[in-house]
């Protein structure tokens, strides 16, 4: 199997993602209130997501949805809970940078554990003492990208809503 091209998609779903979850921390930004930007983001996504679901409907799609275990039909509510946290931690609290090189390392770590335990279906990868040095070392480099050239007197987070909207303005003026 050629693995080239679904790296490359794989780097470019890492960047729409980055850009989309910054958009939300914005929109709540402009809002004033990231819960109720997190919503509105939501709701768009939901309408998105059944117009797509509808396009590619076929009789009897739903019919298995009993033997779903519960557990499974969380995602959603996981997903919509870790996007309103990721818009609030962007919203002043932690700058994108280093949010996402966490964000990514603590991504890594679960996926090796999820691979190599084969959970939820996926193939089965088992962790080697090389994938644990790559671990270690992006856990380090995420650590260092974090915490390096920071001081108290340079960080004054969290950033005023205000501000970060009176500064989105300037910027598209």
């Amino acid at each position: 199997m050629k693995i080239l091209p679904y790296f490359l998609l794989t780097v470019f779903i890492g960047i729409v993602v980055s850009v989309h979850l910054a958009m939300n921390s914005q929109a709540g930004a402009f809002m004033k209130n990231t819960a109720v930007g997190n919503a509105v983001f939501w709701t768009i996504g939901a309408v998105t997501a059944i117009i797509v679901g509808m396009i590619g409907w076929k009789e009897g799609a739903l019919s298995n949805i009993r033997d779903v275990p519960v557990f499974l039909l969380t995602a959603g509510a996981m997903g919509a809970l870790v996007v309103f946290g990721i818009a609030w931690t962007l919203d002043g609290r932690m700058s994108a940078g280093s949010f996402f090189i966490t964000m990514l390392a603590g991504q890594v770590v679960t996926g090796f554990i999820i691979s190599h335990f084969g959970m939820f279906g996926q193939a089965v990868d088992p962790i080697s003492r090389f994938k644990i040095l790559g671990v270690v070392l992006m856990l380090g480099g995420a650590a260092i990208a974090t915490f390096a050239g920071t001081s108290s007197d340079a960080q004054d987070m969290p950033v005023e809503t205000e501000e970060v909207v009176g500064a989105a303005a300037q910027a598209n003026e």
